[in-house]
């Protein structure tokens, strides 16, 4: 019962705090001291099997994508494109279509620390979000479109953090001012969910011996964020050095760039990323299908869209409805 009075406390402290931000500095003491107690509670209780069992707090593979009626990138090839975002607005969720090919280069988000940044080769396929984080990352990008204030880098370091399972108490710095920022109460208390404290390195290390090569890289990757935002003293090219591997990975020559998928909602899409923060999002819409759906709204929403690589050690990105003009 006094654990779970404990926990009940910090619960009650972050959910407070997020309401009111100005509080911080009045409260951050009382907070600090009861996470702490909870966290070294929390570090003895976690088994090794309980830990390696986790799951991820977006699961999205390549195992998701729904190949059937895939187009090689030569479909459509005499097409002309008009810009996505000049059509209408579907409120705040992404825009209504219409028959036609559309492109928009958009703001895109890296999901997979300690991977490969895409490469030229890439082929990347439409996947759903998926996972026990999957309200919260797509709260974020939603939030975003209408907080144009906040930088883009600062949001790629809150979804890292996510990514990586960072218990909320643990947040400092901008990151923690961006989640305050973006989130309400009730997403932010969602963060607790699943998310781990900082690891020891013996855990850490008797952890990685009962994992594969590819595995051990994003879980190292994943507590070395947990610690790095921890600590209150990071920056941009300190969260890249743990979630951007140096190189790139092979190319599957099965899944060409510029490959198309049939989305679940009847129209084409396909992705051509530069880097992992820009994506170039193409659209087809057969005429047909706005025929068949007799004046029902088709909605292009990329807040739950992930471009999906075919090779796995490569990075899986969130796409968003934020047009970049150059």
């Amino acid at each position: 019962m006094k654990r779970n009075r404990i926990t009940c406390s910090v619960v009650f402290a972050v959910a407070f705090l997020s309401n009111i931000h100005g509080a911080s500095a009045q409260f951050g003491g009382l907070l600090d001291k009861a996470s702490k107690a909870v966290a070294s509670k929390g570090s003895k209780m976690l088994g090794l099997d309980k830990l390696l069992k986790e799951p991820e707090a977006i699961s999205t593979s390549f195992e998701d994508v729904n190949r059937k009626g895939e187009q090689m990138p030569d479909f459509q090839n005499t097409a002309v494109y008009k810009p996505l975002e000049n059509l209408p607005k579907n409120g705040n969720d992404g825009y209504i279509l219409e028959a036609g090919h559309f492109e928009m280069t958009n703001k895109s988000y890296c999901l997979k620390a300690g991977t490969y940044a895409p490469s030229k080769g890439d082929g990347y396929m439409y996947a759903p979000t998926l996972g026990k984080k999957r309200e919260v990352v797509i709260a974020i990008l939603k939030s975003a479109e209408k907080h144009t204030d906040v930088a883009q880098s600062d949001i790629q370091m809150l979804l890292w953090t996510i990514i990586a399972k960072t218990k909320f108490i643990d947040y400092s710095g901008p990151v923690k001012q961006t989640a305050l920022k973006l989130l309400t109460a009730d997403q932010i208390l969602h963060l607790e969910g699943g998310a781990l404290g900082v690891l020891p390195i013996d855990v850490v290390q008797k952890a990685k011996d009962q994992m594969p090569p590819a595995i051990q890289t994003i879980f190292e990757a994943e507590n070395n964020i947990r610690q790095l935002v921890s600590s209150g003293n990071y920056s941009y090219a300190d969260f890249e050095q743990y979630a951007i591997l140096a190189g790139m990975a092979e190319p599957r020559s099965d899944v060409p760039s510029g490959i198309w998928t049939l989305h679940p909602d009847g129209y084409y899409v396909r992705y051509f990323p530069s880097g992992y923060s820009i994506t170039k999002v193409q659209v087809y819409v057969p005429l047909e299908l706005v025929t068949k759906l007799n004046g029902k709204k088709l909605v292009y929403d990329a807040t739950d869209d992930i471009a999906c690589p075919a090779n796995t050690g490569s990075q899986r990105l969130a796409q968003t409805n934020e047009a970049i003009h150059h």
